[in-house]
């Protein structure tokens, strides 16, 4: 489930504002967001950890989204539009039509962080899947010189295809001719019917040796496809192991990752962030987000 802060009282409100742009000290709840405790990582995963800090960006982010949480006509004009049309259509599709619900995964520090590259580093080709909006693919595009997307839902093509992203079909971006220096999948593994297959597709789409994979799942893994508004299982199932977010991380690269190609070069743990709405300020979820090279059998 979603979490979030829930601040109404004006007084609160301001506090909290101030609280969250002081400094990566701020606050208790902001600081377990990038908690991790390496020795429970296993031994091949926990030199790879990368810690990661509350930094301006995501600050940024915060402030915008608890001050259009209090935007109440417009939040009760949302609330009333979701009502009526998610027996219909997909949360996603309400998002985007609403122009609302924008996320958050990393900061440009952030990836380059874990990528280790310069802001002035520049790639040919980056391929973000499930793009959403694209507010995402904007942070990792400053970095290539063309940027292809895939989306399912009509309204976020929509805002894909108004920042000028080159949209491929869900079944089309395997079958272009060429292949990608940097491939996103970002909290979709736990929402599609083929995760496995998804990420087998994926290593054959990449730039042999040098193309990588930046990946975030959340954690506690628990996988399920929305169609028309309903919620099921996945065909394929990935039974991730472990009840802690260490745990869960490890398993993920000793045995999911590597069992269709995959070598993990970097992990970090982040909050995934989404604007809030008429009853809470923002969304957090617990990221695990992972940079894996592919290694040829």
């Amino acid at each position: 489930m979603w979490t979030g802060k829930y601040v109404r009282s004006p007084l609160a409100r301001s506090l909290f504002m101030n609280m969250i742009s002081e400094s990566e000290e701020s606050g208790q709840e902001t600081q377990e967001w990038y908690k991790c405790s390496p020795d429970l990582l296993g031994e091949v995963v926990r030199p790879l950890f990368v810690q990661s800090h509350l930094d301006q960006d995501t600050q940024a982010f915060l402030r915008h989204s608890i001050e259009k949480s209090g935007w109440m006509f417009t939040q009760f004009y949302h609330s009333f539009i979701s009502t009526v049309l998610s027996p219909l259509v997909s949360r996603t599709s309400i998002n985007g039509f609403l122009g609302r619900g924008s996320m958050f995964v990393f900061s440009a520090d952030q990836l380059q962080q874990l990528l280790r590259v310069t802001p002035e580093w520049r790639g040919e080709r980056l391929l973000d899947l499930g793009a959403g909006d694209g507010g995402v693919t904007e942070v990792m595009g400053a970095h290539f010189r063309e940027v292809y997307a895939t989306e399912v839902s009509p309204p976020m093509k929509w805002h894909l295809q108004r920042k000028k992203y080159r949209l491929l079909g869900i079944d089309e971006w395997q079958h272009t001719g060429f292949q990608y220096d940097l491939i996103s999948c970002l909290n979709l593994l736990d929402r599609c019917d083929d995760p496995l297959d998804l990420l087998r597709g994926i290593h054959r789409s990449l730039v042999p040796s040098t193309g990588r994979l930046i990946l975030a799942a959340v954690l506690p893994f628990q996988p399920w496809v929305e169609i028309g508004g309903k919620w099921q299982r996945p065909r394929e199932h990935i039974k991730v192991k472990g009840k802690k977010w260490e745990e869960q991380v490890t398993n993920l690269s000793n045995e999911v990752f590597r069992e269709v190609g995959f070598e993990v070069e970097a992990v970090t743990r982040l909050p995934y962030l989404c604007e809030g709405d008429m009853y809470k300020d923002y969304y957090v979820l617990d990221d695990a987000v992972f940079v894996l090279k592919p290694v040829e059998e």
